[in-house]
C-alpha cells in the first residue's frame, strides 16, 4: 500500500473508531483464511484502528500451511506480513456484543502484495472480468448442522442433534424457533440481505441463503454468515458444524456457489440465441468452468472428507455435467422467472465449505474468462439423474485424484500465480497424507468441527 493510500486508510478508521467506541464496541476481529479454509483472526482494541488501518498488524505467512488439524505443510518461520483492514466491509457483529469484524488484505513490510493472499487473487479475477465489461455477481449458500454443545468434540461420540424434526419440515423451525429468529435478527442487524432460511436434509441441517456480491464481496459474506450462525448458535448452548460431512453415509454440508454475469445492467445469462436463453458469453463462461471442475474441487472440496459427500444421489453434484434445473448435476443452470431479470444465474453444486472461498470465487472466474477466450460450447444438457442416465464422467472421488487435475491446470496456474498455487498444492497433499488411511468415521469426527 502506498503511503497516500495509507494515510486516508487513517482517516476513515479514526472517525469509524469513534462510532465503534459510541457503540460501546471494545474490538475489532480481523479475518482472513487459509489454505485450509479456516478464518484465522488477529484482534486489536477499538482505539488501535486508525493504527492498524496505517501501518497494519503482523502475521506470519506461515498460516499459509496450515493444515485442518493445526499442523503444518512446511515450516515457514522467517517473514512478517502486514494485515491492513478493509474500512468498506466493517461490521459491527451483532452475535458478539462489544466487537466489529473487517476482512483484510495482506502485504509485506515494504507494502507490496503478497502474492499468497487470497482475498487479492479474487480482486485481481473480478478487475479483469470487470475490464472485459463484464460484472459478476456471486453468492454462497451457508448449509449447517446444529448439535448440541459438548456432542462435537472430535472424538467420534454419539450426536445430539439441536432438532428431531423431518427433512424440509415446519417441526424443525418450530422446535429452534427462537435460535432461528436470533440468526436472522443477527444478519439483518449486520445489513446481510437474507434471501431465504430454511430446514435441509440431513438431521438437524438448516440452509441460509443471501443476496448476490461482487466477487470479493461474496467471500466476505460467506465468512461473516458462518461467524454470526457460530456465535448465536453458542448463545443457545449449540454448536454449528460445517464441515463437508458430519456423520458418514448421510448428505453432507455444501457451499453451493451462485454465479451470474451482467454487462451494465443487462443480464447475460438470458435474453441469448444459446441453450434456455443463455447468451454466448454466459455458454462460453458456463463451459469453461465445466471444463475445469475436476481441477476446481481442489478448491471446492479441499479436505478429503469432502469426498465422503461427492456422492452419486445425495444432490451433491458428482457428475461433470451440467443441466437446466436438474440438482444432481455438478452445474446447475436456472433460468429463473421470465419477468424477473436478476433470476438466471448457475450454481456450482459439487462444493464444501471446507473450501477458502476467495480462492472459490477467483478461480470459478478465472476458469469461466478461459472458456470465453477460447470460444467453448457446452455439451449436451443432463436432464435427468446423471447416476441413473450415464453417459457423465463422475467428478474425482478422492483428494488425491483431484489434486493431480489441479496440478495440470494450466488455467489455474496462470490465474494463481506460481506462490500461491504451489502453496495449495503443497497444502493440499499433506492434509491427504495427514487423513490417509483413517475410517469415514474418524475423518468426520476429525473435520466437521474445523471449519
Amino acid at each position: 500500500m502506498a503511503g497516500p493510500e495509507r494515510q486516508r486508510a487513517e482517516s476513515a478508521a479514526r472517525q469509524a473508531a469513534a462510532q465503534l467506541t459510541a457503540q460501546d464496541v471494545q474490538g475489532v476481529a480481523l479475518t482472513f483464511v487459509d489454505n485450509a479454509g479456516i478464518s484465522r483472526v488477529k484482534t486489536v482494541p477499538t482505539a488501535r484502528l486508525a493504527h492498524t488501518a496505517r501501518w497494519g498488524v503482523g502475521a506470519g505467512p506461515c498460516f499459509d500451511v496450515f493444515l485442518v488439524d493445526d499442523s503444518s505443510a512446511e515450516g515457514r518461520p522467517v517473514g512478517d506480513l502486514r494485515l491492513f483492514p478493509d474500512l468498506d466491509r466493517l461490521t459491527v457483529l451483532a452475535g458478539h456484543p462489544g466487537w466489529a469484524w473487517a476482512p483484510v488484505d495482506r502485504f509485506w513490510q515494504d507494502g507490496t502484495p503478497y502474492t499468497g493472499c487470497q482475498r487479492q487473487f479474487a480482486r485481481r479475477m473480478a478487475d479483469t472480468a470487470r475490464d472485459r465489461g463484464l460484472r459478476p455477481r456471486m453468492g454462497f449458500e451457508t448449509e449447517w448442522v446444529v448439535v448440541r454443545a459438548g456432542t462435537a468434540d472430535g472424538k467420534g461420540e454419539a450426536l445430539t442433534y439441536g432438532s428431531s424434526g423431518p427433512a424440509y419440515g415446519l417441526t424443525r423451525v418450530t422446535e429452534l424457533s427462537g435460535y432461528l429468529r436470533d440468526v436472522l435478527r443477527a444478519l439483518a442487524a449486520q445489513q446481510v440481505d437474507v434471501l431465504q432460511l430454511h430446514p435441509e436434509y440431513a438431521p438437524g441441517q438448516f440452509e441460509v441463503s443471501v443476496a448476490p456480491s461482487d466477487p470479493v464481496g461474496a467471500a466476505d459474506l460467506s465468512v461473516l454468515v458462518r461467524e454470526t450462525i457460530r456465535a448465536v448458535s453458542h448463545r443457545h448452548g449449540l454448536t454449528p458444524l460445517f464441515g463437508p460431512v458430519v456423520e458418514p453415509g448421510g448428505v453432507g454440508n455444501g457451499a453451493h456457489l451462485h454465479v451470474s454475469l451482467w454487462e451494465d445492467d443487462r443480464n447475460l445469462f438470458r435474453g441469448g440465441d444459446g441453450p434456455y436463453g443463455m447468451t454466448d458469453i454466459c455458454q462460453a463462461f458456463l463451459a469453461g468452468v465445466l471444463r475445469e471442475l475436476p481441477a476446481l474441487l481442489a478448491l471446492g472440496a479441499p479436505s478429503p472428507a469432502g469426498y465422503l459427500r461427492l456422492e452419486p444421489s445425495r444432490w451433491a453434484g458428482a457428475f461433470q455435467c451440467w443441466g437446466p434445473e436438474n440438482r444432481e448435476a455438478a452445474l446447475r443452470f436456472i433460468t429463473g422467472a421470465p419477468d424477473d431479470p436478476a433470476g438466471a444465474n448457475a450454481e456450482v453444486k459439487c462444493f464444501d465449505a471446507a473450501a477458502n472461498p476467495y480462492l472459490l470465487t477467483g478461480a470459478v472466474l478465472a476458469a469461466g474468462l478461459a472458456g470465453v477466450d477460447d470460444g467453448l460450447r457446452l455439451p449436451p444438457p443432463a436432464t435427468a439423474d446423471p447416476a441413473v442416465t450415464g453417459g457423465h464422467p463422475r467428478l474425482p472421488t478422492s483428494l488425491p485424484e483431484a489434486l493431480d487435475h489441479f496440478r495440470r491446470s494450466d488455467v489455474l496456474r496462470r490465474a494463481l500465480g506460481d506462490d500461491l498455487f504451489e502453496t495449495v498444492a503443497a497444502v493440499r497433499a499433506a492434509e491427504a497424507a495427514l487423513l490417509d488411511g483413517v475410517s469415514p468415521q474418524e475423518l468426520a469426527a476429525a473435520t466437521r468441527g474445523r471449519y
